[in-house]
């Protein structure tokens, strides 16, 4: 039962605390409850607890607040590593233990399939994890010069509102970043142009001198801006590049011949890549997905694989090692390119590549599609999933699919037309902990005809 408990407010509004219990977790983080018949979304909650808290907002078919007390913690609370938690928006969980992130994630990828692809898994796989911290090495950093306290800020955007987080470190970013935030705020501070550096873009890969940063700058730099720029790349051991207009214009500044890679040790690949092209964030749990996904695609060495959004040849250039052939198809003409290059640079001979929009609705045409017969397909698409190509999957017949997922949501809807319109079963599916502390979810099925 939820008590109103007429204090005087210190909180976020001069409302009243509300004592109540928390009955679920959202995908963002919020505790769920229910006050006089009407949901609440509350901030900091976790499940079971009994919570005191304030309303921050009231809409028409549910409120917002957000805790003020814990009366009762959760077996699962922890104390958030990060001294910026509440405050920066770039995590949502960091007060629940990584143990019971995953179980949520879990189950919300159980109940995505069960209510929106109306079946469920014969097998639920363990989760696979890796280190909650110092994980993520490509994002996108804001920076901003702010006049009234005479300071750049460089991070992420605060939790409420637009405006920059104003951040000492991250915990979550790779050390090469997370751990250099105020080198990077005093560097900012220091150009001539400090007030038209709107963003830093960075990447990280394997090896030495793997950190690429891209400067973001909306007016020409002064010879002095550059040469800080050179300087800060070579005390830090950066790659620094330069963005004057459009992401066409990157070009490297320090060193002359700059290189970033990953690999996949396992499978002997290296893939090279350019700091603006797409990687997976967490590289030990990257190893460690495309290591299932083969495991679960089981290639034989007669095998032709399909391999749909195939990117600069993540799982692609693993699965040549397994089987006959594979065929990748991409979205991006540069990234197919670089895909073609990269089986070249590892002397892989037996794989293809196409350059294909598999979000459109003219894929009738492609000459990769009319193929009699694929022995197994890989499917690794963005959040909005892969509708328009799975409409083709009772065509192709592939003896099995795996479906490497991003958006439970897409992926129960994809399973739905896998399972009752094209005969598939739904083998096993699990999830995999690509960004911990955020709401983030990873996941991975397999389906037989």
């Amino acid at each position: 039962m939820s008590r109103h408990r007429n204090r005087k407010s210190k909180g976020v509004q001069n409302s009243p605390l509300v004592e109540t219990t928390i009955e679920s977790l959202t995908l963002e983080g919020q505790g769920v409850a229910h006050v006089d018949g009407k949901t609440v979304f509350i901030d900091g909650a976790l499940p079971g607890e009994t919570v005191e808290f304030r309303y921050t907002s009231h809409k028409q078919k549910h409120d917002i607040g957000k805790v003020e007390a814990i009366l009762t913690p959760s077996p699962d609370r922890v104390e958030p590593k990060c001294e910026h938690f509440g405050v920066c928006g770039a995590c949502s969980w960091q007060h629940l233990s990584l143990d019971a992130q995953i179980k949520h994630k879990q189950r919300a990828m159980l109940n995505n399939l069960k209510h929106i692809g109306k079946a469920e898994p014969e097998t639920v796989f363990a989760p696979l994890t890796a280190d909650g911290w110092a994980y993520r090495r490509k994002a996108r950093l804001g920076a901003k010069w702010v006049h009234k306290k005479q300071k750049a800020l460089v991070g992420f955007r605060e939790k409420e509102g637009g405006f920059l987080a104003e951040l000492n470190r991250c915990e979550i970013l790779h050390p090469s970043i997370g751990e250099h935030l105020l080198d990077f705020q005093a560097l900012i501070a220091s150009l001539d142009a400090r007030e038209s550096v709107p963003q830093i873009e960075v990447a990280v890969g394997d090896g030495d001198n793997a950190t690429a940063l891209i400067f973001r700058h909306m007016e020409e730099l002064s010879e002095g801006d550059t040469e800080k720029l050179l300087a800060f790349g070579q005390q830090f051991n950066y790659q620094i590049y330069l963005q004057p207009k459009g992401p066409e214009t990157v070009h490297c500044i320090y060193p002359e011949n700059p290189e970033l890679y990953y690999e996949h040790p396992q499978f002997n690949t290296r893939v090279n890549f350019m700091p603006l092209d797409f990687i997976q964030v967490n590289q030990p749990l990257n190893r460690a997905m495309v290591t299932r996904a083969l495991e679960l695609l089981a290639p034989e060495p007669t095998d032709t694989v399909l391999d749909l959004f195939c990117g600069l040849g993540n799982f692609t250039l693993p699965l040549a090692r397994m089987a006959a052939q594979v065929i990748g198809v991409e979205g991006e003409q540069t990234m197919v390119e670089r895909a073609r290059a990269a089986a070249h640079a590892n002397g892989i001979l037996n794989t293809d590549y196409h350059v294909c929009n598999l979000m459109g609705d003219k894929l009738q045409h492609e000459p990769w599609l009319k193929k009699n017969r694929y022995d197994k397909i890989l499917l690794d698409p963005p959040r909005a999933g892969a509708k328009e190509i799975i409409a083709y999957m009772g065509k192709l017949n592939a003896g099995r699919i795996v479906y490497v997922s991003c958006d439970p949501a897409t992926l129960a809807r994809d399973t739905y037309e896998l399972v009752h319109e094209h005969g598939y079963r739904l083998v096993g599916a699990g999830v995999m902990d690509m960004f911990p502390h955020t709401s983030h979810v990873e996941s991975i099925a397999v389906f037989e005809k």
